[in-house]
């Protein structure tokens, strides 16, 4: 288990540079066998030198590149797959582990309306704070309305989720909802009070 400051979403890139020796155990580990690890969000406390709490939802990540550096660092490039449930967390020697179960992802496919109306969520929250000045890089706009795209619907769900300018725990109630219409549903809900008072400060109207 790799406990990070961010959420991690399925299908999302995740670049780590892994200088701690309890991580390097693990990539170690991981590149021996099925090069998979579980990432859940720090909740309150730091991701170096342990001590600190965790959500009990992550996403298991897949690692696609580890490069080895010449002190025994790594610099990997991993990618999310499925979430999972942390059942207990057992003991941290010589890293973070615990006993989880995968979560079952809904058969149902998101609505095309849900769809549309989150993407103009996002792209207009993003806009406006751009406005502001603040860093967009974390993400893109491509999934705007008026974007042609040929990724599937639950491609596209996760991929506006990681788009989306929102707090880390905003983020985590977007990997914990239940499927993927009441995901677009809370996304359009968060980006639309977020872009709302973006608006008001910058005087406009909603």
């Amino acid at each position: 288990m790799f406990p990070l400051s961010t959420v991690l979403f399925p299908g999302q890139p995740l670049a780590l540079h892994v200088f701690e020796q309890r991580y390097r155990a693990m990539v170690a580990d991981c590149l021996a066998g099925e090069r998979g690890f579980g990432v859940v969000l720090i909740s309150r406390g730091s991701e170096v030198g342990g001590g600190d709490q965790r959500v009990g939802v992550g996403t298991f990540a897949v690692i696609e590149v580890a490069r080895p550096l010449t002190d025994g660092r790594w610099g990997l490039l991993a990618r999310g797959s499925t979430r999972f449930e942390v059942v207990s967390w057992v003991a941290e020697d010589p890293y973070p582990q615990a006993v989880v179960e995968e979560l079952a992802e809904t058969v149902l496919s998101p609505s095309e309306a849900g769809l549309h109306d989150a993407s103009t969520a996002v792209v207009r929250a993003r806009a406006l704070l751009s406005e502001l000045g603040e860093d967009m890089s974390r993400g893109s706009a491509e999934d705007s309305v008026d974007s042609v795209d040929h990724s599937s619907p639950s491609e596209r769900v996760w991929r506006l989720c990681a788009a989306a300018p929102l707090p880390e725990s905003d983020r985590q109630r977007l990997l914990e909802a239940a499927d993927h219409d009441a995901r677009l549903a809370l996304l359009c809900r968060l980006c639309g009070e977020l872009a709302d008072d973006v608006a008001g400060y910058l005087g406009r109207s909603p």
